[in-house]
């Protein structure tokens, strides 16, 4: 059995899906709604909240034409720049410290995607115990290196990757010291549609990368995280938002705190419906059921010496007479006494002589 160990909280093949808060940018520049959305997650039941770590200039150039422009009428993000989407969209550095030390009085997680070197080096000062990998960061050899040299336990994000790509990040990140390692799939979109999401790749991912595996779920509702779930995902990541109509650049396809302690609830309902492979083992809760399988009982008052059949016996609820299974051997048999009707048909009723 595959495990981490993470501010120990364990994160383990066959163990209870570990439930990521992702803030992104929902926090809309407000330390203080950061905080909310943090109680919120504390709230829900989850386990770890995840912070990003760049700046609009780590991120990309303040340019306003061609590919730096969302031009895409149908993009989430129509009418940005990329700079200026990533400067409304980041997350201060001078509050990552007192966001850390706040999610961990709420006794979850706090960790980081960081999205160049430099935040790699900023979060090893303010101790990150595991590195989030972004789907779009995937292809970033050199930044995998980089937080792989930390020997931090690496959750990956798969959005867009090829099965080569993948590869490539997983042999960088293993090849500089990354003993423990996540591969969460994922679908780029924002929502995501479940129909492409794909989920079925989660199992084949764990046996192809002989790691634990899980899901970044954009997509609206329950569902797919806890299918997910029944495939073998042991870490599930949302992102939260206090109002889905706020303006946060996330919240439109972020889960409302509500719906996230309904996806903590229906995931761990969904972990402990797997159990293990079982049949007949009868739980104690399970054994009053028996009592109301079927069996044979006297449908109509039998004298002794009468002659049995259907017109005087029939397999009801509940189980206290002979099982079905035995009625052909009972259909011509002799009464041995007197029955009233309900009475429980055994062996001692009858006999084979006429």
């Amino acid at each position: 059995m595959r495990s981490v160990n993470i501010e120990g909280k364990i994160i383990s093949s066959g163990g209870k899906p570990f439930i990521v808060a992702e803030l992104s940018g929902n926090h809309n520049q407000s330390i203080q709604r950061a905080k909310d959305l943090i109680d919120c997650a504390a709230e829900a039941g989850c386990d770890a909240v995840k912070l990003q770590t760049y700046t609009a200039d780590t991120m990309t150039l303040n340019l306003n034409s061609g590919e730096f422009y969302v031009s895409d009428k149908n993009n989430l993000w129509h009418g940005y720049t990329l700079h200026s989407l990533y400067d409304k969209a980041h997350t201060p550095w001078e509050w990552h410290a007192e966001l850390f030390s706040y999610i961990r009085n709420k006794g979850m997680v706090p960790f980081s995607s960081p999205f160049d070197e430099t935040a790699v080096d900023f979060l090893e000062s303010i101790a990150c115990p595991v590195y989030k990998v972004a789907s779009f960061e995937v292809t970033d050899i050199p930044l995998i290196r980089k937080i792989a040299k930390t020997g931090k336990p690496i959750i990956m994000s798969l959005g867009m990757a090829s099965l080569s790509e993948i590869e490539e990040a997983v042999g960088c990140a293993r090849d500089n010291g990354c003993k423990d390692l996540i591969l969460l799939k994922c679908t780029s979109t924002y929502p995501a549609d479940p129909a492409s999401s794909n989920i079925l790749t989660i199992p084949h991912l764990s046996t192809m990368f002989a790691c634990l595996t899980g899901i970044s779920d954009h997509t609206f509702g329950t569902g797919v995280s806890v299918a997910a779930t029944a495939l073998g995902a042991v870490l599930i990541e949302k992102h939260i938002t206090i109002d889905r109509n706020d303006g946060g650049v996330d919240s439109s396809f972020s889960m409302e705190p509500h719906e996230f302690k309904m996806l903590v609830q229906e995931v761990k309902r969904a972990w402990l419906a797997l159990g293990k492979v079982s049949y007949g083992a009868v739980s104690d809760l399970e054994k009053k059921s028996k009592d109301y399988r079927r069996s044979l009982y006297v449908s109509e008052s039998v004298k002794k010496g009468d002659v049995l059949g259907a017109h005087n016996i029939a397999i009801v609820r509940p189980a206290k007479g002979l099982p079905p299974k035995y009625y052909d051997n009972v259909v011509g048999t002799v009464a041995r006494h007197d029955m009233p009707i309900g009475h429980p048909l055994t062996w001692s009723d009858i006999s084979s002589d006429a």
